[in-house]
């Protein structure tokens, strides 16, 4: 009973990709019943890397990349690094592995942050330097207070260790503050854009709100799935492998719940981003490089040569 209430204070301090790759590992019993091979997880994960695709091909196609290179970016590292959760997993040694996902999810985070500098400033061109310098002590004010506030900070005794150990404690830790600053940061700048963006071109059909209001939507449930999911593990504490297993399928359902708001989102970027902005220059006529040109006739060349003459 001891050593159970112990592995599950282990379990509610794993990381988000470390708690998907164990929901990646198992909880397949009920579909066995139905001789189907496949679990929601592998499922969700297959929707979400196909979304992730199309929305590349489009953001490619439709020349969106120009707009928003960052964003286009940040789409990019998500593809790679759920190709490599693929493909990695279980094909090289744990530690070799873990850096280079916590790695990847650092530079995610950062490259998540850049997008939200340049969605706002997508958004408020033409503001004023007092309504950027409000705005900014705003919502890094916000950021701030929920960072600091979200969850208990480890001692630092925890990565004073130094070495391997102490890189890979440090890491993570890293990681989820950045995706909490970045979070609450697009939280706040979708309602920014949302109550003021109609003064600077950034209206309901704009492509920055769009973007920001999918942005918004996983953000809030990416907080809201960390908060429940934290609360379960602080408090639960089972005596028996069922209910250790019963609170295992609790963080399963929450996870795959964040995964089919990912996957709507998706589609929601799919479809905004496919359509032109109002105002846009679509209907301008395209100019093929090697399309044959058309020479005036004789005819026409002599009824100007007469009415040169004349």
């Amino acid at each position: 009973m001891a050593g159970g209430g112990l592995h599950f204070k282990a379990v509610g301090r794993l990381n988000w990709w470390e708690a998907r790759a164990a929901i990646w590992r198992g909880r397949d019993k009920a579909n066995r019943h139905f001789n189907f091979d496949f679990t929601a997880v592998h499922v969700l994960g297959t929707l979400t890397l196909a979304a992730q695709l199309v929305l590349l091909v489009v953001l490619l196609g439709r020349d969106r990349m120009r707009v928003f290179p960052w964003f286009t970016l940040s789409m990019a590292l998500t593809v790679v690094r759920l190709l490599a959760s693929r493909l990695l997993y279980g094909r090289m040694a744990p530690i070799t592995m873990s850096e280079i996902f916590l790695t990847l999810a650092v530079i995610e985070a950062l490259v998540c942050i850049a997008v939200a500098i340049e969605l706002a400033r997508r958004a408020f061109v033409g503001a004023s330097r007092t309504a950027w310098l409000i705005g900014t002590v705003f919502l890094l004010g916000a950021g701030g207070a929920v960072v600091y506030a979200w969850s208990p900070w480890p001692a630092w005794s925890t990565f004073a260790s130094g070495g391997t150990l102490g890189t890979l404690r440090l890491i993570p830790l890293v990681a989820q503050k950045l995706d909490l600053i970045f979070d609450v940061f697009t939280i706040g700048l979708c309602l920014l854009v949302i109550l003021f963006g109609r003064r600077f071109g950034a209206g309901w059909r704009s492509h920055v709100q769009q973007i920001l209001i999918g942005l918004s939507t996983a953000s809030i449930a990416q907080m809201a799935v960390r908060g429940i999911w934290q609360s379960i593990a602080a408090h639960a504490v089972p005596h028996t492998q069922a209910e250790y297993e019963h609170v295992i399928g609790l963080q399963e359902k929450l996870y795959n719940g964040n995964s089919v708001v990912f996957v709507a989102v998706m589609v929601w970027w799919i479809v905004c981003l496919w359509i032109n902005e109002p105002g846009s220059d679509a209907s301008t006529p395209v100019v093929v490089a090697n399309a044959p040109v058309e020479v005036a006739g004789p005819a026409v060349l002599t009824e100007s040569s007469e009415g040169g003459d004349a």
